[in-house]
């Protein structure tokens, strides 16, 4: 099994996550007590989401660049990004690197289109959701339509995110809050629901939304071990 490479810590809440699925996907798919080979380096996520919300992304690449060529240094031979929102820099991360990075929203896409569906909502942190280097990708790669939440429900989803989940609050409230605005969704054609940020899984899953649900956290983890075996 080739050594998987996770770059984490944005949040370590999501990080755990993956680490538990890339071992679990592992175990199933080789029996026994067989186990991930994995590297996981976790950044302080307090100084990469200062350097979100003040927009200086290209710092945030060179950080990012620089844990993933100490990945590399360390054995690893594919990386996974453990986050979406820092696939605004995956190109700062490639350029760095010269081991395959498996990509979140190409990973999701398939899931999506092997399922037959063409339209989906996704529910993400607002820079994703409002930016184009995800949502363009979906759309112009993989022909995706992918609609957003109107403004206030897209403030609603973000600060869950990094006011409640990234810091272990799961909230009932705010899982009704998700409820809804899925249904939303729904009801303006959103054939299923893309979530769209590693902590989401947190707080819904598939029965909380009227439409299949892709969990993005999963299908990177699966993704990434089907590449390492």
């Amino acid at each position: 099994m080739k050594r998987i490479g996770l770059l984490g810590g944005m949040s370590w809440e999501s990080s755990i996550e993956y680490y538990r699925l890339v071992n679990e996907i592992t175990r199933d798919r080789m029996g026994g007590l067989h186990s991930a080979d994995c590297l996981l380096r976790s950044v302080d996520f307090a100084e990469i989401e200062l350097l979100q919300r003040e927009g200086r992304w290209n710092e945030a690449g060179e950080r990012l660049a620089t844990e993933a060529r100490d990945l590399v240094a360390g054995g690893a031979e594919l990386l996974v990004l453990c986050t979406n929102t820092m696939h605004k820099v995956c190109d700062a991360i490639t350029a760095a690197v010269d081991v395959p990075f498996v990509h979140i929203a190409d990973t999701t896409a398939h899931a999506v289109r092997a399922a037959g569906l063409s339209t989906v909502g996704l529910l993400a942190t607002g820079y994703t959701m409002e930016q184009d280097f995800y949502v363009g990708r979906l759309r112009d790669v993989h022909g995706l339509e992918v609609l957003v939440p109107g403004e206030a429900d897209r403030r609603i989803v973000h600060e869950v995110i990094y006011d409640e989940l990234c810091v272990g609050v799961v909230d009932d409230g705010s899982r009704d809050q998700y409820r809804r605005i899925m249904r939303d969704l729904a009801d303006r054609g959103a054939e299923g629901i893309l979530f769209g940020c590693t902590e989401i899984d947190l707080l819904v899953g598939p029965a909380d939304s009227p439409v299949p649900v892709f969990d993005t956290t999963r299908l990177h983890a699966e993704r990434a071990v089907e590449l390492a075996a």
